[in-house]
């Protein structure tokens, strides 16, 4: 953005003598014109507006107008120009989120997973300067979207996921060991794993306390969280009767979870309704934050060079009308 100021701006106040000097003018011509109008010399009145007297009336006002650029040219005029370099250091994160069955639980609105959902989207779309990535898991795990700086596709891939897509079951240990193989490699100054969960390992390859030695090696940061609420919460059950809810008791390894967060230097999170798992992810939010770095550049340009040429061109015509063209036509 260009800015106009002046480096010596007391100058201006001397502009204020501009309209006086036009004032002085103006009643000077007044008296003139009533000293030299006779009763007897009405004839020539109509001779007051020559040509030569126009030429003098040009030459007041190219004066006038050269004072007041020189004015301006002593407040020294300059332009400046103000930029910011904004540069970022983001932080990689590895959302690792779980689609077993359970997590069709209607303690959250409507279910556990859209709410998990729900929830991520925002935290995507609040941090723009991050790469991020997801994981899915329940009996398995795969990778629904490696790190990405696209958050439109993240988000999308996001959306699509579904309690459902591969073998049901709890396997924690698989899901952090494939969020650990995806970022592992970044060279990200801070490397973030949000784990989401609302059951027991009870599948996998990989036990949780080995994959979370593993994340510690890597420098990776894990943030667990338990989703459920406390006592029973109403969960589908597949009967002859089609899907139906029944309350059952609510299970979280919360033991695992916290052991997972205290070993790499994250922490664990319990939330027990939507509102709670809102304020878990702002928590990690506050957190985890980006670097930011603004600097803010100015540049200042003279700009009296315009003004001042504009003078001596209107001094040089000034001169050219007093001394040749006046005299010419004496």
């Amino acid at each position: 953005m260009t800015n106009i100021s002046f480096d010596n701006p007391g100058f201006l106040y001397f502009l204020l003598a501009v309209p006086a000097m036009i004032a002085f003018y103006v009643l000077r011509q007044q008296k003139t014109s009533a000293a030299i109008t006779l009763p007897g010399l009405r004839q020539l009145s109509g001779t007051g507006k020559t040509f030569r007297n126009t030429l003098r009336h040009l030459l007041f006002g190219l004066r006038t107008a050269a004072v007041a650029l020189l004015i301006i040219v002593l407040a020294r005029p300059q332009s400046t120009d103000r930029f910011q370099d904004v540069s970022t250091e983001g932080i990689d994160i590895m959302l690792a989120i779980d689609i077993s069955g359970s997590m069709l639980a209607r303690d959250f609105k409507p279910d556990r997973l859209e709410a998990s959902k729900d929830v991520a989207t925002e935290f995507i779309s609040g941090r723009p300067y991050d790469r991020m990535g997801l994981v899915v898991f329940s009996g398995e795990s795969f990778t629904q979207c490696p790190l990405t700086t696209d958050h439109a596709v993240l988000v999308n891939l996001m959306r699509e996921i579904q309690s459902g897509m591969i073998e049901d079951g709890t396997a924690i240990g698989m899901g952090l060991a494939t969020a650990i193989n995806r970022i592992r490699e970044s060279e990200a100054k801070s490397k973030v794993i949000i784990l989401l969960t609302d059951g027991v390992n009870n599948r996998g390859e990989v036990a949780p306390a080995t994959a979370a030695g593993i994340a510690k090696t890597f420098g990776i940061r894990v943030y667990t969280i338990g989703v459920g609420s406390q006592g029973t919460a109403p969960y589908p059950v597949q009967t002859p009767f089609g899907l139906q809810y029944q309350n059952m008791q609510v299970e979280i390894d919360e033991e695992i979870l916290k052991e997972i967060a205290n070993t790499t230097g994250g922490k664990y999170f319990r939330a027990t309704d939507n509102n709670k798992l809102m304020e878990v992810y702002n928590e990690i939010d506050q957190l985890e934050k980006s670097k930011i770095d603004v600097k803010q550049f100015t540049r200042k340009e003279e700009e009296y060079l315009l003004p001042a040429l504009i003078a001596f061109f209107i001094l040089a015509a000034e001169i050219f009308i007093n001394y040749i063209l006046l005299r010419k036509l004496t």
